[in-house]
């Protein structure tokens, strides 16, 4: 068959340029199409009958107007197969760890969602060790879920010890802006722990271009759903920093003189997010992709456009925060949900889950009220002071994510530290739960 490149017609007449895309007139061109510019590789990310807008993804700098464009016929692939577990790649799917390149059959990236008809509701638990998720915010295969964190968080950690710890067939690693350092450790901590077999990652770090960062969410998912539905599956898909994500599309954005909206982020930024978030699916067959995210915030701030337009796709959020009492980066019980947990707790889970989980949470909160009057001067009662003690200890052994322990472990700490600083009617358990489950001799 004769190469079709060989009859591509060239251009050679732009009509703008900006910092990251380029205008030229163009025949048949067609929407997330590549294309190369002066040798350079770029999209089609807007098209106005003739007029045609390629974002160049390593910067238009000294890109003359005289310059070639050549329209390749299709949109971003990638080639999937087996040979892509324990490989690490970049936001075009290039192999990055000095490894071949990946044979097999070439998938168009970017596509649609799962039919809605071939989903089933998520019901199958995803464990991760942490107790402040597991224990208070259980995740669901299928779910899409947020990390939201401070920049100086240790996400990235939180991610890595995710990966290593679910209970999943693969990994998907989609890895954008990160540091050298994030990316060496990401790599090493998966080499150091043997698990290399079952992770997949793609990675922009602050060396490259900003806007490759727009493919990296696509070629993880292209891979996530390669080994979800044709090999059946149960996948996890780890991106961060979906902050950093965004402010690519900004960047593309207000270089193509688009009208912002909040916050200065593109009027697309919910569809943009969807696209990515909606990927998360529970197959009949048993393969699912649950997508876990982390979304850095701007000094703290909730209401910023990026986590305020996450907070309506995803089901649910996971806050990170630091605790000045313990002196643990924990889980915050209080700003955290997962919309999905009522599906497998004591179904899934031991039967005292639920009521441990509302106890826990509730007497947490008692301590915050404590604190309040602590701090106002006001006098403390005998259960204010157990509740105070009991929150340091609540936070170092169950929210703190540094914890690895299973979900029936966390209940059994959970019934020692109610028997520690509380009677079993102070808990509000239910007494069937209490006369079974309630530690004969506290610690």
């Amino acid at each position: 068959m004769a190469d079709p490149k060989v009859f591509q017609k060239i251009y050679t007449k732009l009509e703008a340029i900006t910092k990251a895309t380029v205008s030229l007139r163009a025949q048949g061109a067609s929407n997330d199409e590549l294309a190369t510019v002066e040798g350079r590789l770029a999209q089609v990310v807007k098209t106005k009958g003739d007029l045609v807008t390629l974002q160049v993804f390593s910067g238009t700098e000294g890109i003359p107007t005289d310059a070639e464009v050549a329209f390749l016929g299709e949109p971003p692939t990638l080639r999937v197969s087996d040979q892509l577990s324990g490989r690490f790649f970049d936001a075009y799917g290039h192999p990055i760890d000095g490894g071949p390149e990946v044979e097999g059959e070439e998938r168009e990236v970017g596509g649609p969602s799962v039919n809605p008809y071939k989903r089933r509701q998520p019901s199958e638990i995803i464990p991760t060790g942490i107790a402040g998720i597991d224990l208070n915010n259980t995740i669901v295969s299928g779910q899409k879920i947020p990390f939201f964190a401070d920049p100086d968080q240790p996400y990235n950690q939180v991610m890595a010890d995710v990966a290593l710890r679910a209970d999943v067939d693969k990994i998907i690693l989609g890895g954008m802006g990160l540091s050298n350092d994030d990316y060496l450790y990401f790599r090493h901590a998966f080499e150091n722990a043997g698990a290399l077999d079952r992770i997949v990652s793609f990675v922009n770090t602050t060396e490259n271009p900003p806007v490759e960062r727009l493919l990296v969410p696509d070629m993880a998912l292209a891979a996530a759903e390669y080994f979800a539905v044709d090999k059946n599956e149960k996948v996890l898909v780890l991106l961060t920093d979906m902050t950093l994500y965004a402010d690519a599309l900004s960047i593309v954005s207000n270089r193509m003189d688009q009208i912002p909206s909040k916050d200065s982020m593109p009027g697309s930024l919910y569809s943009d997010l969807a696209k990515i978030y909606e990927k998360a699916v529970q197959l009949p067959t048993g393969g699912s992709i649950t997508i876990i995210a982390v979304t850095t915030l701007n000094d703290g701030d909730i209401t910023h456009a990026i986590p305020d337009n996450t907070g309506y796709i995803t089901e649910g959020q996971l806050f990170l925060r630091a605790d000045p009492d313990s002196g643990k980066v924990i889980v915050d019980p209080f700003r955290s949900l997962s919309r999905l947990k009522q599906n497998v707790q004591n179904k899934k889970t031991r039967e005292d889950h639920s009521q441990v989980m509302n106890a826990g949470v509730r007497l947490y909160a008692d301590a915050q009220n404590a604190k309040t009057k602590q701090e106002n001067g006001f006098d403390l009662s005998d259960y204010d002071k157990r509740c105070l003690d009991y929150a340091v200890e609540y936070a170092t052994r169950l929210l703190s994510i540094d914890v690895n322990i299973s979900i029936t472990e966390m209940l059994d700490t959970a019934w020692q530290l109610f028997a520690k600083y509380f009677s079993p009617a102070e808990t509000g358990i239910r007494q069937s739960l209490i006369d079974k489950y309630w530690p004969r001799k506290a610690d």
